[in-house]
């Protein structure tokens, strides 16, 4: 989804988006009416009452407004940031969800449309569609400076830009390796079963597994032992790439868990593993000054 000159006028960076603006671009809608039917419900249904929260548009490095989900707890702040990145799928309510949790848990939390430029998954009924018609089509380097313009934003919005976390999920898991090579504000990032290896190419030019010694934050990993789209040889190699650089990082791999295991809305979701890796993330986020 591109965004036309003739919209910028009722994008305003920084403020919450109209409800007529939005209505027709959000992701949220059309994924969780996507899924529903073949999954049902998400278990876990966070309210926004007493929180702060919106859809908001940040200008991207590129100029671009980039539409994001903006949470955080009632009052002036600031409070620690963390930027939510999403899977493959988008701004859809799970991710919507995810950050009303941690809004729950005192952090401003932004969530930030980074497929708009290059298509909707929402729109997109075909998996094969999505990974290489729109998520193959996302430049790193795009992605990195739109997260670098969520910070901004968010430290001129009620957060403090001194406590500075990201999470991503999937896609956005790897991404949270790569914000944490990338920004050296970063206080922590954490994983949820990022791909850490792969073919480079123009618009992912290198992977995790390159980027040990470039690791500005300590990262926590969360991983399946039965992702098979994730060889533990991949999390074991990293691992040990991580202890060479004397980079501070601890992976997790839970073994009956496949890939996804947070994701409450689909077959894959594992309730005691995804609630482990909340707990574990919530901690690594505090200890070190997030």
């Amino acid at each position: 989804m591109l965004v036309k000159d003739s919209d910028l006028d009722s994008l305003v960076p920084g403020l919450p988006l109209s409800r007529r603006t939005f209505a027709g671009a959000s992701l949220a809608a059309g994924f969780a009416a996507a899924v529903r039917p073949a999954v049902g419900q998400s278990v876990i249904q966070t309210s926004a009452e007493g929180l702060k929260a919106g859809d908001i548009a940040v200008r991207g490095g590129d100029g671009t407004p980039v539409r994001a989900y903006w949470v955080q707890p009632l009052g002036k702040g600031p409070f620690p940031t963390v930027l939510v990145v999403p899977e493959i799928f988008g701004l859809h309510e799970y991710i919507r969800d995810t950050c009303r949790r941690l809004a729950r848990q005192g952090y401003q939390a932004i969530a930030p449309n980074l497929f708009q430029r290059q298509g909707d998954p929402s729109s997109v009924t075909s998996m094969a569609e999505i990974l290489s018609g729109i998520v193959a089509r996302v430049p790193d380097r795009q992605v990195l400076e739109d997260l670098d313009a969520c910070m901004t934003w968010a430290a001129a919005n009620g957060g403090d830009p001194g406590r500075l976390g990201i999470t991503g999920f999937c896609w956005g898991g790897r991404i949270a390796w790569l914000y944490a090579a990338h920004n050296p504000q970063l206080k922590a990032a954490v994983a949820w079963y990022g791909r850490l290896a792969g073919e480079p190419n123009e618009n992912t030019p290198r992977h995790p597994i390159d980027l040990v010694a470039s690791m500005y934050a300590p990262v926590l990993g969360l991983y399946g032992g039965k992702d098979q789209g994730i060889p533990v040889a991949d999390v074991e190699t990293l691992r040990e790439g991580l202890a060479r650089a004397g980079k501070q990082a601890e992976l997790v791999v839970y073994p009956e868990a496949g890939h996804a295991f947070h994701a409450d809305y689909r077959p894959s979701y594992r309730p005691d593993d995804a609630a482990d890796g909340w707990r574990r993330m919530l901690g690594w986020f505090r200890e070190n000054g997030v």
